[in-house]
């Protein structure tokens, strides 16, 4: 449940990578069978035989993440399922469903493990669409997958905005626009988030002028890039899940998920949970235009990528004043986005 306390400190205790994967299912082993050639094979008429090897595979679990918010089954995200509370908090605002983590009033995940649980969700659910007759042949069809049914408690003020943009959204990995209908609600107007807004607001309450955000520099990008890598547990394991990252309070904060702009999502939900300012946040993926717009909504000055931007991403972040920078990798970063210090 969430602290309804005026603090938003959350404390989580330090866990070894064993403890953590052994608490949430982050990662699963499965049989699996590695051809290869030798590696000390060379090019010729006689092509050496494939090896084969028997070896336990660690799998990245990629669940069902139900979004239930005020009854309304609103979404459903293909994630990862650890820091479910902030990927909510993160998606509620990236959908512009909240302004604030204290607009989220109470919140319950159940992990929907057997007959029973599915049964019983079945029952809860006020979906007409799904008929008694069929609850039986889907739960057979459920045992492929794992499910989590997130239920959110928000305020009136919030259950308002659902019934004005109320849609049902099936996620997909990779995927952070699926389900939406309409360019107006894929393409959104972000003008009261930009950099330039901001920087007007800040000189009309404060009198203050001359509010910048320098570019970090190559080596503090390298730098955070070494502890990013060392940090990514999952990914070590698995090979399959993206992370989002920054520097606070001189501390690393990583998430990560099968879906980068769920890892990002997580972030910008701490972020809001923990009235934290962030300056620059690391992808491990590409940086495509759903998460430039998510940035660019939670007033991240910098998204610094591992691999390249999209066109489209480029351009919208330099309409809204977003810094963008990509190919983070092999000492070198390229910017895409003019900025004074660089």
């Amino acid at each position: 449940m969430i602290d309804k306390s005026t603090s938003t400190k959350i404390v989580t205790p330090e866990l070894s990578n064993d403890e953590r994967l052994s608490e949430t299912p982050l990662a699963r082993s499965h049989e699996a069978h590695k051809h290869s050639y030798p590696s000390h094979a060379q090019d010729g008429s006689d092509k050496p035989s494939v090896r084969v090897e028997d070896q336990h595979a660690s799998l990245a679990v990629e669940a069902a993440v139900s979004i239930i918010i005020n009854g309304i089954h609103y979404a459903v995200l293909m994630a990862s399922p650890h820091q479910l509370e902030y990927l909510a908090i993160g998606f509620l605002f990236s959908e512009g469903l909240i302004q604030y983590s204290h607009e989220l009033l109470d919140w319950e995940v159940t992990h929907l493990t057997d007959i029973a649980s599915y049964q019983k969700f079945a029952q809860d659910s006020s979906d007409e669409s799904f008929q008694p007759a069929s609850i039986e042949q889907s739960l057979q069809r459920f045992q492929d997958y794992d499910i989590y049914v997130v239920e959110l408690v928000l305020s009136q003020r919030c259950h308002q905005r659902i019934q004005a943009q109320k849609r049902q959204l099936a996620g997909r990995t990779g995927c952070g626009m699926c389900g939406i209908t309409g360019l107006t609600q894929a393409l959104p107007d972000l003008s009261t988030h930009s950099q330039d807004h901001l920087y007007h607001e800040h000189n009309r309450q404060t009198g203050i002028n001359g509010i910048q955000t320098s570019a970090p520099s190559l080596d503090s990008l390298l730098a955070l890039r070494q502890q990013v890598d060392a940090a990514q547990h999952t990914h070590q394991l698995t090979g399959a899940v993206h992370a989002a990252a920054t520097i606070h309070n001189q501390q690393l904060h990583l998430f990560e998920d099968v879906g980068r702009h769920n890892a990002l999502d997580k972030l910008i939900g701490w972020q809001l949970r923990q009235k934290a300012d962030v300056s620059c946040v690391l992808m491990t993926s590409r940086l495509s235009i759903e998460l430039v717009q998510k940035s660019i909504r939670s007033q991240i000055p910098w998204l610094v990528g591992m691999s390249a931007p999209t066109s489209t991403a480029v351009r919208v972040a330099e309409r809204y004043g977003l810094g963008l920078a990509g190919f983070l990798r092999d000492n070198r970063v390229t910017y895409y986005t003019k900025q004074d210090n660089i």
